[in-house]
């Protein structure tokens, strides 16, 4: 399979168009044909009461993963957007980065699912801390 976006033409995007991506600390480390790995690099203001990772910081990650996944097999197609993403919390996060793992389940030509396992970095992948599915909706070629 061929690759259609590098990790550094990803980070060119978010640097221009989508700079809340580098406001939650999102950091994409490597895209292959097995997936993506993205981290969120840990920021104090990512805890909540409790001492936990909030949640939104983690669907924030599972989200972009799998943006930067989509993006890696069908190029710089920005109008790529989110239609669904449904997340299940499993383990309290450890107060530190936290990695996304994201898998394609389904290319399609209007549609792409995936899914996103979260980790802390440091703890056990046989313990992640949440578990992602998405779904995005594809436009038309031009």
């Amino acid at each position: 399979m061929e690759l259609k976006i590098s990790v550094e033409q990803y980070e060119a995007i978010v640097s221009e168009r989508l700079p809340f991506a580098t406001l939650m600390g999102l950091k994409l480390e490597r895209i292959s044909e097995q997936g993506v790995i993205m981290r969120a690099c840990y920021q104090d203001a990512f805890l909540r009461p409790g001492g936990t990772i909030a949640g939104p910081i983690m669907m924030g990650l599972a989200d972009a993963a799998m943006y930067a996944l989509i993006l890696s097999r069908i190029g710089p197609v920005e109008l790529a957007v989110t239609t669904n993403l449904s997340i299940n919390f499993l383990n309290k996060p450890l107060p530190g980065d936290v990695i996304g793992d994201a898998r394609m389940l389904k290319l399609g030509k209007r549609l792409a699912v995936g899914e996103i396992t979260l980790y802390s970095d440091g703890g056990s992948r046989e313990k992640p801390v949440a578990h992602a599915t998405a779904t995005y909706s594809i436009p038309p070629a031009t």
